[in-house]
């Protein structure tokens, strides 16, 4: 399998024990390079059409950009919107929590999962995972999985090169598998944005991307109940939820609106039958 797209270089690391099969550049990039190709060959052998070949590129880059900036879209290669389709996932969802760690409120999440006996998933910065280690262990020792959220969680993410998002995401690898002895089997975008060059990337260091099912907008929204109702409503099994244990928003009485809304979840997928798996333990 390692041998069948040879000019996607494998990171040593990744290319050892892989979890994820290597398919090659995606559709979407093909289909852009060859466009591309055959825009500048119809210049230089039809010039007078030129009209029609910028507007064919520029159909090109909305289609690819408008996937980008959609968080669920598959079009850029494989995408994480839901738990597979598994017989142990039937009445299983997920919990995800983004741009941890956060020493104070990480930990309360930490003890308010312990409470309830569930398990998360934290898509950590590896920066701010390097500035408190104990606490991304912690994580680790609680039972919790640990995933790729970027190094740097940089807002101009989505248009950068191909170079600098292997740099990125690599380095952030290195930092979270050095941190907690476990290398990251997924990877989520900041703000979940990205371009049509992501996945060779993510391909090259064996990660899946992972996008959410539902999310509460809990960076913004300071109402839990809100929040709650935005990841409750039509809650169905095998969905991926989306909150925020690093920048989260706090409500009128000072506390952060994570910590209001996350009992309120536990206790309706308790009602509802379900239980909750790390993204790894769905594969």
């Amino acid at each position: 399998m390692l041998n069948r797209h040879p000019r996607l270089r494998l990171d040593p690391d990744a290319a050892s024990e892989r979890r994820w099969p290597v398919t090659g550049y995606p559709l979407a990039l093909k289909v852009t390079a060859a466009w591309h190709a055959v825009a500048l060959a119809g210049c230089a052998t039809v010039p007078e059409l030129w009209p029609w070949w910028l507007a064919g590129t520029a159909v090109n880059h909305a289609t690819v950009t408008a996937a980008g900036l959609w968080p669920r879209s598959t079009l850029l290669g494989a995408n994480w919107t839901r738990l597979p389709a598994l017989p142990r996932n039937a009445n299983a969802i997920a919990l995800t929590l983004d741009d941890g760690p956060d020493p104070l409120v990480t930990p309360q999440v930490l003890d308010l999962l312990d409470a309830h006996r569930v398990r998360a998933t934290f898509f950590l910065i590896g920066e701010r995972a390097r500035r408190y280690p104990a606490l991304t262990r912690e994580i680790v020792a609680r039972g919790h999985g640990v995933e790729n959220h970027s190094q740097k969680h940089v807002h101009t993410f989505s248009v950068t090169g191909m170079g600098a998002l292997s740099r990125e995401i690599a380095m952030a690898q290195r930092t979270l598998t050095e941190l907690t002895g476990e290398r990251p089997a997924f990877f989520r975008a900041p703000a979940g944005l990205r371009n049509v060059l992501l996945e060779p990337v993510l391909q090259k260091l064996d990660l899946r991307l992972a996008a959410w099912t539902r999310r509460g907008f809990d960076t913004r929204e300071r109402d839990p109940g809100v929040v709650a109702r935005r990841l409750l409503r039509d809650l169905a099994p095998r969905d991926i939820l989306l909150l925020h244990d690093g920048d989260a928003a706090i409500t009128d009485d000072g506390q952060p609106v994570l910590l209001s809304v996350l009992p309120r979840i536990f206790d309706a997928a308790k009602e509802r039958g379900l239980h909750f798996v790390t993204l790894r333990e769905a594969f």
